[in-house]
């Protein structure tokens, strides 16, 4: 039998910084060799950072790039590491991986199948490369082989799918197994999305059992670059059959996942399933075959993996799924995890000294608070309360309430409640029209949490914009003429006090919008959209209502409910902008939510007209009639068309699925248009005639 131990990372780096994201891959690379692992595969863009974004431009950072490979080497030796780096070749940037056997560099594979969908630009950045085009290209004085490579080292053939070099229906590795690949590394930068983790794991899977060959995948880790969201989840597949699966949303630095395969075995069943394959000698005359001496070490483990982090001795784990990610709370789950993940990244990188709440006693503020209470009960439970503070040590006062633990099995809600109470400030901020019942509910939610609760009220401050507004005008402002305005004016006199607090205490603010309201312009620009990060514009509000309730009754796996969360989930979403007397709620405004999100979903995503979406919404809902379908249906793409230039200074949120409206990352739309007019005409007309 010809085992060899073999391992895939899930790096945690930032974009450009040198020395942290050296000192991961270095850790990663020395954690393995103590393994006894004899190929490593990081991540796609493990030097620079996946999110570079136009510095991938800049000639200084492809240069310190190629200078920080050359720098790693003598890091490598006794082993095959492959990790992903931006080359500029003949004119051009290449998205490339480099191959490393025993110290030195072998040559470097270019990504073939660019991602450019979605929240994806690489093919402004990089170049494809074509398929079965090999090269020369110069790094520091010498010549390396470079292009649609496939390395013999030693006496196994190891080929590279590049990311979305899988993704596609003529995957590289098709082309790899026929010349004789063993084993296929991926090294990739795939953003975290709801669901997608099992997409990954098809390919993997039916990758190594239709190509008869071992798969490692690797991944990067947390909140990158502000926006996108790595979960990790480093795979490792051989003969049809998951060996290995790494754990998810790691608050660690990075994490990896090791496994002994047997090259033997793929090989039989290569000789089994294509027995007249001969591609393997003409490879051999293609010129796309790079050969170099390796001597892989023993072992007689079976076939198996482990675990390493960055902060703790090797975890034995099994290649099982874990329990949440094959039940029925997977997406709740995943939502419980990733944006703690990233919240908690975005922290220590943005290098802020807290955080802030406008928490108004609803379900989105409270939701926003919610995941500051799972990012301290996630990240200390991975890493121990000490080393939890460790990361965040800008934040003095953190430390000091983590006291001298350092296991993270004891970690209890108590100390959760102060170390948050450190983090979180919810400020509730009063006016004339606001209820005991929100407030009663913003001081429960900030309890149950451990944060600092603050309140004050702003009716002072509206009287005096209104009275002078009034004045100046020479006219009164009133609710009968001017709803919209007096609504607004108590929204936009919060901002300045909540932004003072956090500019004392140098925190970084958090708004608490939602995507519906962000497609609808339910939100007061200056007024509840102040803020430099929003954690849940990229979850609908149908959505979120009902991972508040599984929050409040179930909760995530290994920390439970909040049952406290009763106060928030009772009641009717409201902005509470008008006079009591008014009974205002936000669906009372706007439309039920389950119907507002699926008008956006069909009209933004699917990129229906109006006829058509009414078509496609109207059978969900056949509790309203056919004319009130058509009004809400209207209504939606009017307030869409008006209120782009709101979601164009939305504060930077999270990617969580294919519906998000972020416009600097997903979803344009031209500020200026038409506002369907000829197509809502259309709609009235197929409305009245139904």
């Amino acid at each position: 039998m010809n085992r060899i131990r073999i391992a895939a990372a899930a790096l945690n780096q930032t974009p450009m910084a040198w020395n942290s994201n050296a000192k991961h891959i270095r850790s990663a690379i020395a954690a393995a060799r103590g393994s006894e692992v004899s190929i490593l595969c990081l991540p796609e863009l493990a030097i620079t950072g996946y999110g570079c974004e136009d510095m991938f431009f800049s000639a200084g950072v492809l240069q310190t790039a190629a200078e920080q490979l050359r720098q790693l080497l003598p890091d490598m030796k006794d082993m095959i590491v492959v990790l992903g780096l931006p080359l500029f070749h003949e004119g051009a940037i290449y998205n490339a991986a480099a191959v490393v056997c025993n110290g030195q560099l072998q040559g470097l594979v270019c990504k073939q199948h660019l991602a450019g969908d979605g929240i994806h630009y690489e093919p402004r950045w990089f170049r494809r490369w074509p398929a079965g085009m090999v090269g020369a290209t110069e790094i520091g004085g010498r010549e390396y082989p470079i292009g649609d490579l496939l390395f013999q080292l030693g006496d196994v053939r190891i080929g590279l799918e590049i990311c979305r070099d899988a993704w596609v229906a003529n995957r590289t590795g098709a082309n790899l197994s026929q010349r004789g690949a063993d084993i296929l590394l991926n090294p990739s930068a795939s953003h975290f999305a709801f669901a997608k983790q099992q997409i990954r794991e098809r390919f993997v899977l039916e990758g190594s059992r239709a190509f008869c060959i071992s798969y490692a995948y690797a991944n990067l880790l947390g909140n990158e670059a502000g926006r996108s969201i790595y979960d990790g989840g480093t795979l490792i597949a051989t003969g049809g059959k998951m060996i290995a699966r790494g754990p998810r949303f790691s608050f660690t630095d990075w994490l990896i996942t090791a496994a002994v395969v047997d090259v033997d075995c793929t090989r039989r069943m290569r000789a089994e399933s294509f027995p007249h394959d001969v591609s393997r000698q003409k490879n051999s005359e293609s010129g796309g075959l790079v050969t170099a001496d390796f001597s892989y070490p023993p072992t007689t483990e079976q076939v198996g993996h482990t675990t390493f982090a960055s902060n703790a001795n090797p975890i034995p784990t099994t290649p099982s799924q874990s329990s949440w990610e094959a039940g029925t709370h997977q997406k709740a789950e995943e939502f419980a995890c990733s944006v703690p993940l990233a919240l908690f990244d975005y922290l220590r990188k943005s290098h802020s000294r807290g955080l802030v709440v406008s928490l108004s006693g609803g379900v989105d503020s409270a939701a926003v608070t919610v995941m500051v209470h799972l990012m301290v009960q996630l990240g200390c439970r991975e890493l121990g309360a000490r080393m939890f503070a460790e990361k965040l040590s800008q934040i003095r006062s953190l430390l000091a309430a983590a006291g001298n633990a350092e296991s993270a099995k004891a970690f209890s809600r108590v100390q959760s409640q102060r170390l948050v109470r450190q983090l979180l400030t919810c400020v509730y901020q009063a006016t004339r029209n606001s209820g005991p019942v929100t407030q009663n509910a913003s001081e429960v939610v900030a309890e149950a949490t451990g944060a600092e609760y603050i309140k004050w009220n702003i009716d002072a401050m509206v009287d005096q914009y209104v009275s002078a507004v009034s004045s100046a005008i020479d006219q009164p402002i009133d609710w009968s003429t001017d709803d919209v305005a007096l609504q607004n004016i108590q929204a936009r006199a919060r901002g300045p006090g909540i932004w003072l607090l956090a500019n004392l205490r140098n925190a970084l603010l958090l708004t608490t919008s939602n995507r519906s309201e962000a497609a609808v312009g339910y939100a007061t620009m200056d007024g509840d959209t102040c803020g430099g990060l929003a954690p849940i514009a990229g979850i609908d509000k149908a959505y979120l209502l009902e991972w508040m309730q599984w929050m409040e009754r179930i909760g995530p796996d290994g920390i439970g409910p909040l049952p406290e969360l009763s106060v928030v989930n009772d009641q009717k979403p409201t902005a509470e902008l008008r006079p009591p007397a008014e009974s205002q709620t936000d669906e009372g405004d706007l439309m039920p939510y389950r119907v507002l999100d699926s008008i956006e979903r069909a009209a933004i995503r699917d990129k229906l007209l109006p006829v058509d979406v009414f078509e496609a919404v109207r059978p969900l809902f056949d509790q309203y009639s056919t004319a009130q379908i058509g009004v809400w249906v209207e209504r939606f793409f009017q307030l869409w068309c008006r209120n782009q230039w709101k979601r164009e200074r939305y504060a930077p949120s999270f990617h969580l699925d294919d519906e998000n409206l972020d416009p600097k990352s997903w979803c344009r739309f031209p500020i200026l248009n038409s506002g369907f007019e000829k197509e809502l005409a259309d709609l009235r007309r197929h409305v009245k005639n139904q």
